[in-house]
């Protein structure tokens, strides 16, 4: 797992160390609430409960079913959430992006924009992807439209796809950027991150 590195943020492996930091991120403004509100699982409270978050993801890494980074503020060297490939098809050359979150200090700020375009570009110019998907809740408008800016095109909705943390079934919204589509959309990303 390459790091990967811009202006905003650096993105590196995830590690068990980075427990504190993150719990720092997810809860300094006490919105870590609102930030888990559409993942599957509830935000973890205590430094210990984000260790184990990051045990579990750490797991999946070593047997192949995820690829976890931190993501961390290129200025400063916070740690700010995290993010991962996940899904990662070789044979068929497609990945997933996904199992994202960020401090609610750092929304709308390009970091999470300039995140997706590092890993888009790993993805599609150093992995060789002709496929990027991603998915989220059906009811989660904000995360629905950030894929959009990207330029994921929605592919449609699937229905009982995974459990929400209250037990509930989620339908998720599957997007989708093929290697056709990633030229325009990096010129675009590339250009509305020097703007702002």
């Amino acid at each position: 797992m390459p790091c990967l590195s811009g202006n905003l943020v650096r993105l590196r492996p995830l590690a068990i160390e980075d427990a504190q930091g993150l719990h720092s991120a997810l809860w300094a403004d006490g919105a870590g609430d609102e930030v888990f509100r559409w993942l599957g699982r509830p935000a973890p409270r205590t430094e210990d409960q984000l260790r184990e978050t990051i045990h579990a993801a750490l797991a999946q890494r070593a047997h192949g079913e995820r690829l976890p980074y931190a993501q961390v503020d290129a200025r400063t060297g916070e740690l700010i959430g995290t993010t991962s490939y996940y899904d990662v098809a070789p044979a068929a050359r497609t990945l997933a992006i996904g199992h994202t979150w960020l401090g609610r200090r750092w929304w709308r700020t390009g970091h999470n924009t300039e995140s997706k375009l590092l890993m888009l570009g790993h993805a599609f110019d150093g992995l060789g992807a002709v496929r990027v998907v991603w998915h989220t809740d059906m009811l989660n408008e904000r995360s629905r439209s950030a894929i959009s800016r990207l330029g994921a095109r929605f592919e449609g909705e699937l229905r009982k796809h995974r459990l929400r943390a209250d037990g509930s079934w989620r339908d998720s919204a599957q997007f989708a950027m093929l290697d056709d589509d990633w030229p325009a959309n990096r010129e675009r990303l590339t250009s509305a991150l020097e703007r702002s």
